[in-house]
């Protein structure tokens, strides 16, 4: 799919039943995510965090006929280290199953790239469940090197007795 045919733009409400189908829609995502309409308050509550926070991009893609079929949160980390530097923290990840291998998914990280390069991070930075190799595979192929082991405890979810299955 032509770069020229996609559109990229921060999501709005009306993106979230969208974004949580395609979330939902691989088998880990199955496992953790509630695609059931009207959506849970819970991801609208997470929408309008995300939404109000200046260091936190939730970023679609749309097809040329306007339908949404990518999308990712970007997030951007002032550090200490290397000199005080800032990085970007690329999140939930997901391209629509009848689009993928079409390119959607590299533009959408040529996109976030330069988003971040703009913002003047020194690094873009993401995790990916082991259990997705092609995912993995996709992330190399972009330039992305697995050079730290990333470690995740997952909490209890307060007030609501939930918790995540899984660390991703």
């Amino acid at each position: 799919m032509s770069n020229s045919l996609l559109h990229f733009r921060p999501a709005i409400p009306a993106d979230l039943p969208q974004i949580v189908r395609m979330l939902a829609d691989d088998p880990l995502g199955a496992k953790r995510e509630n695609y059931t309409l009207p959506l849970p308050q819970s991801y609208i509550d997470a929408f309008l965090a995300i939404d109000r926070d200046p260091n936190n991009e939730l970023i679609v893609v749309e097809d040329a006929s306007g339908s949404v079929v990518g999308a990712l949160q970007l997030t951007f980390i002032p550090y200490l280290t290397h000199q005080g530097g800032w990085r970007a923290l690329v999140e939930g990840v997901r391209v629509d199953k009848r689009v993928r291998s079409l390119g959607v998914g590299k533009a959408l990280f040529d996109w976030a790239i330069a988003r971040a390069t703009a913002k003047g991070c020194h690094m873009i930075q993401l995790t990916s469940d082991k259990q997705r190799p092609d995912a993995i595979r996709f992330y190399e192929s972009l330039g992305f090197v697995a050079s730290h082991e990333g470690m995740k405890l997952v909490l209890p979810v307060a007030g609501d007795g939930r918790s995540s299955s899984s660390g991703d």
